[in-house]
């Protein structure tokens, strides 16, 4: 596969942010389980607001002659509550994605798609392709047994993280050689532009030890960065 995983995770990154925190690292694992099948995805929603949720409801409504895309309107989607997710095919050019679910880029005479649904479902999401009367095939969710009407009342799922395997969820990322020698020069040219201050994550990937939640982090940290937002030192994050 010509693209990155560290490119790929940071196309997702800023999409990543604001999700539950065991959602979020769910998404990451389904990133990177992907590309072990050789199938690239990028995230292309995340947490979504209320005033975003009213304003895509009313596509294809009310005189929009766009196709009506969502039956929810604000509160009543579990993208509203950081629980939801959805997804595209990321081309070889790194930059157009796709939603072909008939693709197989991998050559593996599987469709991308369903590898992809396949490996969210070992993680634990729900597919929206599975519903019944308003199919949603980028969609997944993580609802923690709870309800629209649940989160509308202002129930929330638990941040256990004792529910975080330790040893599955902080195994280094992984890459073969050739891509932790570009990963170490990408983020050395980081360091020595000054975008990263601490040493400590150089010797990371120098040691091939730099974890998925760990590179997410840094790629959150450059990208407040760009955004000129200010940011607390990268060495107190983690």
């Amino acid at each position: 596969m010509g693209l990155q995983l560290e490119f790929i995770l940071s196309k997702s990154s800023k999409r990543l942010s604001d999700l539950h925190p065991t959602v979020k690292i769910a998404a990451e694992k389904l990133i990177i389980n992907s590309y072990k099948r050789g199938v690239p995805i990028v995230i292309t929603q995340g947490l979504r607001t209320f005033a975003e949720q009213n304003a895509l409801y009313a596509q294809g409504r009310f005189g929009d002659k766009k196709p009506v895309v969502t039956n929810a309107k604000a509160g009543e989607s579990f993208h509203n509550y950081g629980v939801a997710i959805d997804f595209a095919l990321l081309l070889p050019d790194g930059k157009n994605v796709s939603w072909d679910m008939q693709r197989d880029g991998d050559g593996d005479r599987q469709c991308d798609w369903l590898e992809v649904v396949e490996e969210a479902k070992k993680l634990g999401f729900l597919w929206g392709g599975d519903w019944i009367n308003f199919k949603d095939s980028p969609h997944f969710e993580m609802t923690f047994g709870l309800t629209i009407k649940d989160f509308q009342s202002g129930k929330r799922p638990p941040i256990v993280k004792e529910s975080i395997k330790e040893d599955e969820d902080n195994m280094p990322l992984p890459l073969n050689d050739y891509e932790w020698k570009m990963l170490n020069g990408i983020w050395s040219q980081r360091y020595n532009k000054g975008e990263i201050t601490d040493w400590k994550w150089i010797d990371k990937i120098r040691c091939k030890q730099l974890n998925a939640g760990e590179l997410a982090f840094l790629n959150a940290v450059i990208a407040a960065k760009k955004d000129c937002l200010s940011v607390e030192a990268e060495s107190a994050g983690m």
